[in-house]
């Protein structure tokens, strides 16, 4: 099965460490081979994946808590780009 990643969006986060990091975050998406119309169609396999601008791998935890895996430094949104709900 082919995948690739998709952006979906970005925002500001501060660290623990009083820092302030670019998060990217991105859906995996999966080849549907089942349409043979000579078109790509891409299903969204439901797995997000976070990453710092740089590249660093994030831990996003079921509560929304974000960690940097390499260091271990707590990530809180930018207050201003939080969504309401």
């Amino acid at each position: 099965m082919e995948r690739k990643l998709n952006f979906l969006e970005s925002f500001s986060a501060t660290g623990t460490d009083g820092a302030s990091y670019k998060v990217l975050v991105y859906e995996h998406m999966a080849r549907d081979e089942s349409v043979a119309d000579g078109v790509d169609h891409w299903e969204s396999t439901g797995e997000l994946e976070y990453r710092l601008s740089s590249g660093e791998q994030l831990e996003v935890h079921r509560d929304g808590a974000m960690r940097i895996a390499r260091s271990g430094v707590q990530l809180n949104r930018a207050a201003a780009e939080q969504t309401l709900h």
